[in-house]
């Protein structure tokens, strides 16, 4: 069933144009133009008082004021709706941040006047401290706690110490002194700030004092110039006298061992003379028993042997055996001289056996 009414009646909500041709209905039109206005303009403000949508960037935290008052309500990263002109929002960091604090100008103990060019400060906001922090030190806190505290510290240390101090002696030091002194206050006042680091650059000084303070260098790079070629020359002396003792040891353990070995080879001589001369006392003494054992025998033997009869029987063999002829009146005498021996030496064998 068709429920378009016939020709020449407009259907409700329909207006002609300028061309004679008809149009949407109007009530579509607008809600339309109502939708698109719903969803571009809250995004195109976003980020203003003005948006209903803002976002919180990641590691930000979003922290709400109404009528100028400070909200306890802590948003997390993302989309989020708060009521336009009632309503304002900041983001408030809570990762690690580094703030910069420049030019810094100070006094010394001395009236020099010297300038630190940049300080940096490694800070954290502690997410639970957050609202704390905002109502008592409002969006800038790192302004008070920071950077103001950073210019307080620095004049503190530098009244108390000379150039010398600042400048050379304790220049090492002044970054965990900062450090220390902010933390210190921070934690009594403003316990959500973490301070986690502070690095300071040399500080500017009257380029005359510089001046002064490079020709210094110089001369104490002269000095520990000098000082190092002389522990270089008294090393190489030392390696000399090391290796001349060395060299001396060497030589005296060599020649105690040519000793050693001489010493060695006399006693191995005279222990071998040693040894040729008793072999020869027990050889000539082993010959000298003999022959006196032999002589000895041969007296025993010789004993035995001399008998009247057998010095007669050697007396008989004797003439026998000679081929000379004897002539003369005194023959008869020597053979009875001789008999006369024989006789006599039989009476003294008898007298030695009584």
């Amino acid at each position: 069933m068709n429920n378009y009414p016939g020709p020449g009646v407009r259907p409700p909500l329909m207006r002609p144009n300028a061309a004679g041709g008809e149009t949407y209905p109007l009530p579509a039109f607008v809600s339309v133009v109502a939708i698109i206005f719903a969803i571009v303009l809250p995004v195109a403000l976003a980020g203003t008082s003005l948006g209903i949508v803002h976002q919180v960037p990641e590691g930000h935290v979003g922290v709400y004021w109404r009528g100028g008052a400070l909200l306890q309500t802590i948003s997390g990263p993302g989309f989020h709706l708060m009521m336009p002109f009632i309503t304002h929002y900041e983001p408030i960091q809570v990762t690690i941040q580094t703030d910069q604090v420049k030019d810094i100008p100070c006094g010394t103990k001395g009236g020099v006047m010297i300038y630190f060019e940049k300080i940096e400060v490694v800070n954290r906001l502690n997410r639970d401290y957050v609202y704390d922090t905002i109502l008592n030190y409002g969006v800038s806190y790192d302004k008070t706690w920071i950077y103001d505290k950073i210019h307080h510290e620095i004049n503190q240390f530098c009244s108390s110490h000379s150039l010398q101090e600042v400048y050379i002696d304790q220049f090492d030091q002044i970054d965990e002194t900062m450090k220390e002194a902010i933390q210190r206050d921070c934690t009594r006042y403003a316990p959500g700030i973490e301070i986690i680091g502070v690095r300071v650059t040399k500080p500017k000084i009257p380029s005359s004092i510089a001046r002064n303070y490079e020709m210094m260098e110089e001369e104490r790079t002269k000095v520990l110039i000098a000082v190092e070629k002389q522990k270089v020359a008294e090393k190489e002396a030392e390696t000399l006298k090391k290796r001349a003792v060395t060299d001396a040891e060497k030589d005296a353990q060599v020649s105690s061992i040519l000793m050693q070995q001489r010493v060695m080879e006399k006693e191995s001589i005279r222990r071998q003379q040693q040894i040729e001369d008793e072999m020869y006392l027990a050889r000539e003494k082993s010959l000298a028993d003999a022959n006196y054992y032999k002589v000895l025998r041969e007296a025993e033997v010789n004993k035995l042997k001399l008998t009247p009869e057998y010095l007669e029987l050697r007396f008989i063999e004797s003439v026998a055996n000679n081929t000379k002829i004897f002539f003369g009146e005194k023959l008869p005498g020597m053979l009875w001289d001789q008999r006369l021996l024989g006789s006599f030496m039989s009476n003294v064998m008898k007298n030695d056996e009584q």
